[in-house]
């Protein structure tokens, strides 16, 4: 062959493979690739490294920064802290952690409970879909990433999502609904995200692939400790009616077992008989529960059902909530507390002011097998200690 003809096929079959390559997508991003872009982390040596040079990523990531560093000395910080000295038995548990009213956030969640084997999460708000930032044009990526902002300077600010703003801000861009904020989450807590899959309930609470009233999803991750740990979330309602309609979600819970609980920023709903359901689940189906003064009120702990630490100190709802002030709440504030809370929580989210029930029911608790006393064979009759239930933490009484 000439060298002419030679240097024509060469160029032939250089842009042939061009195409072909141009044809075939690159593999796409790894979820944890993903959930580092959306959280600001550094991306080198990923499949998104390119996208972690545009000017909008940049800016999001030393916005995002700056906003963590702070939450991170004001709460979360201080929470990691008081846990293990004030509920070290609570922030040790794997046991299932089940957060009513929560939105997407397992910020909360992964801070107070690090070792649950598994969470669960719900809210009204959608799932959203899987990201995959790498397939948006430039100008939305920006918008999504600005907008992520936005969604998250509730949280991040006073610890607590603004409803209201919450439904708007997650089904404003591409970046929608609460999976791209729980995926955040996890990356920035120092968890690795191994798995995200969307998922449905049949009515008995069970996964399944068919039509359904409960979506939600199934995020994988690989926890602090090294360990695997599972986060589901799903769109539910939790009013009486709700429950009674469809109560998948409600047998999904059961399904996962006695399990810890957590409430915060709940708008007061289960001060209400309208969602005395979803109360009474968590009052006989949870081995330890921490809640601000917008879950559960006082009156429903029966002191032969819960022991009850309280924490912090109690100022009353907020003025937009003031209807639910709990006089016997205040009077067990001032008679006996635990001790103090150096972290805001809930609503009442300046330190110093804000409080924190943490309850144990006493159902939960394991007895002692008896112990028999040492047999005196001179003696007529042996004796045996009568049985004594496990040690529990100290904690003040609620009532």
């Amino acid at each position: 062959m000439k060298p002419p003809a030679l240097a024509r096929t060469a160029r032939a079959l250089f842009l042939a493979l061009l195409t072909i390559a141009s044809a075939c997508p690159a593999p796409a991003a790894s979820p944890d690739e993903q959930a580092r872009y959306l959280a600001g982390l550094d991306l080198g040596g990923t499949s998104l490294e390119p996208l972690s040079r545009e000017d909008a990523w940049l800016r999001h990531a030393a916005d995002f920064q700056k906003a963590w560093v702070d939450v991170e000395q004001r709460q979360l910080g201080p929470i990691r802290a008081w846990m293990p000295q004030a509920l070290g038995y609570m922030h040790a548990d794997p046991s299932p952690l089940v957060y009513f009213f929560s939105g997407p956030d397992m910020l909360y969640a992964h801070a107070f409970f690090p070792q649950a084997e598994t969470y669960v999460l719900c809210g009204r708000e959608p799932v959203g879909t899987v990201p995959d930032v790498a397939a948006m044009p430039a100008g939305v990526r920006a918008a999504a990433l600005a907008n992520l902002r936005k969604s998250l300077n509730a949280i991040l600010s006073f610890s607590f999502f603004i409803t209201a703003d919450m439904k708007n801000d997650l089904t404003a861009t591409q970046l929608s609904g609460t999976l791209p904020v729980m995926m955040l989450f996890l990356a920035r807590s120092g968890c690795r995200v191994e798995e995200v899959e969307l998922v449905k309930l049949d009515a008995k609470g069970a996964l399944t692939q068919e039509k359904s009233k409960t979506p939600g999803v199934r995020v994988a991750f690989t926890g602090i400790s090294g360990k695997r740990q599972t986060l589901y979330y799903f769109t539910t309602d939790l009013s009486n009616w709700g429950i009674k309609d469809n109560p998948a979600f409600v047998e999904f819970c059961r399904a996962q077992g006695r399990a810890n609980a957590l409430v915060k920023a709940a708008s007061y709903l289960m001060h209400l008989d309208e969602f005395s359901t979803a109360r009474d689940y968590l009052l006989n189906n949870t081995r330890n529960l921490i809640q601000d003064d917008s879950g559960i009120p006082l009156r429903f702990f029966k002191p032969e059902a819960w022991i009850l630490s309280l924490y912090g100190n109690y100022p009353g709802p907020i003025d937009l909530f003031k209807k639910h002030d709990q006089q016997d709440l205040r009077a067990a504030f001032a008679r006996e507390k635990a001790g103090d809370l150096p972290f805001g929580f809930g609503y009442q989210w300046r330190p110093g002011i804000s409080s924190l029930i943490a309850g144990t029911a006493l159902s939960s608790v394991p007895k002692a097998a008896a112990v028999a006393e040492p047999v005196d064979e001179d003696a007529p009759t042996p004796v045996s200690a009568p049985p004594t239930p496990e040690v529990i933490p100290p904690a003040a009484p609620g009532q």
